[in-house]
């Protein structure tokens, strides 16, 4: 009885030893080390798409396009938005706070953020930094809204869905408007010409925000997406660069679990269930440039998908 008494605790312990070092590997995606090494790309494109859950999206049939990135890179079975409705999530994935907001109310062109984000930081760094908007009219626009969807009758640009276009001005940490915030179609045909970051932002009837049936409005997207995108993620993969997609938010439930998929040379393709937020993807940019963090977020770099 002693022996197998003994052998059943030496058992249990090992059993746990090996459930800690696995947890540990599973689970080092918020390092929040600033030793970590992250690669530099040369250039960042942010693709932000709208209201959908992990679910919806990876593994459908509506989605051709995003599931192709999904096998190509490193595809989170674990991402989260931070909160619920949309604004606030672009806001805080730019800034690394939520600037208090917690709707999607037009904040007043007159009256900026003055906080750090990430723009500013790239921009104080020697790097650069600029929003392009589909349906946005021309650069440097501050209006809330513009032109009217067919499908439904709402708006298509939304400056809720344009973080950057909140700090412009020329108060503390401020953006030029007209250097940074750009329609769609001012994004260069020559890679060569982005910026060291840029988000993409889909007009709403283009990033699975407007109505005009769930169905017809996934596939849209992700039609929009290979046709407006694909020819820049083919080129990052030999230029050093690298592409994120990503979700404001799900499709409003407690979980609020999105799809992340990132792309390029210097990503491991695989599954990875960590759990990361907006912020880890703030985080791990901000550390791949060495920049100060914007906001009191408390997230890490994702560190454990790079090769």
């Amino acid at each position: 009885m002693k022996f197998n008494l003994r052998s059943s605790i030496a058992f249990l312990f090992l059993a746990a030893c090996f459930s800690c070092n696995n947890a540990s590997k599973n689970n080092n995606t918020n390092t929040g080390n600033e030793n970590v090494k992250l690669p530099k790309p040369d250039h960042i494109v942010i693709l932000m798409e709208e209201n959908h859950g992990y679910d919806q999206i990876i593994g459908s049939s509506l989605t051709p396009f995003i599931n192709s990135l999904a096998e190509q890179g490193a595809s989170f079975t674990n991402a989260h938005g931070l909160v619920h409705p949309s604004q606030p999530n672009y806001i805080g994935l730019f800034s690394g706070s939520l600037q208090g907001m917690k709707d999607d109310h037009c904040i007043p062109a007159d009256t900026p953020y003055t906080t750090p984000n990430l723009g500013v930081a790239l921009i104080n760094a020697g790097y650069s930094f600029a929003g392009y908007a589909q349906t946005m009219p021309y650069p440097g626009f501050t209006e809330c809204n513009y032109e009217r969807s067919k499908l439904n009758g709402g708006h298509l640009y939304g400056r809720k869905h344009c973080p950057w276009v909140n700090w412009q001005g020329a108060k503390e940490n401020g953006l030029n408007g007209d250097s940074v915030s750009f329609p769609m179609s001012k994004f260069p045909s020559d890679f060569n010409k982005l910026p060291t970051v840029a988000m993409v932002i889909p007009d709403m009837d283009h990033d699975m925000h407007n109505n005009g049936g769930d169905t017809d409005m996934i596939r849209m997207a992700d039609e929009w997406a290979k046709d407006n995108l694909s020819k820049y993620i083919d080129w990052a993969k030999s230029h050093n660069s690298l592409f994120i997609l990503t979700y404001d938010e799900d499709n409003d439930t407690w979980e609020n679990r999105i799809p992340t998929i990132f792309v390029g040379p210097m990503v491991n393709p695989g599954k990875y269930n960590d759990s990361i937020n907006l912020y880890n993807i703030l985080r791990t940019i901000e550390h791949m440039y060495s920049l100060p963090p914007s906001g009191d977020a408390k997230a890490g770099a994702i560190a454990n998908v790079w090769k």
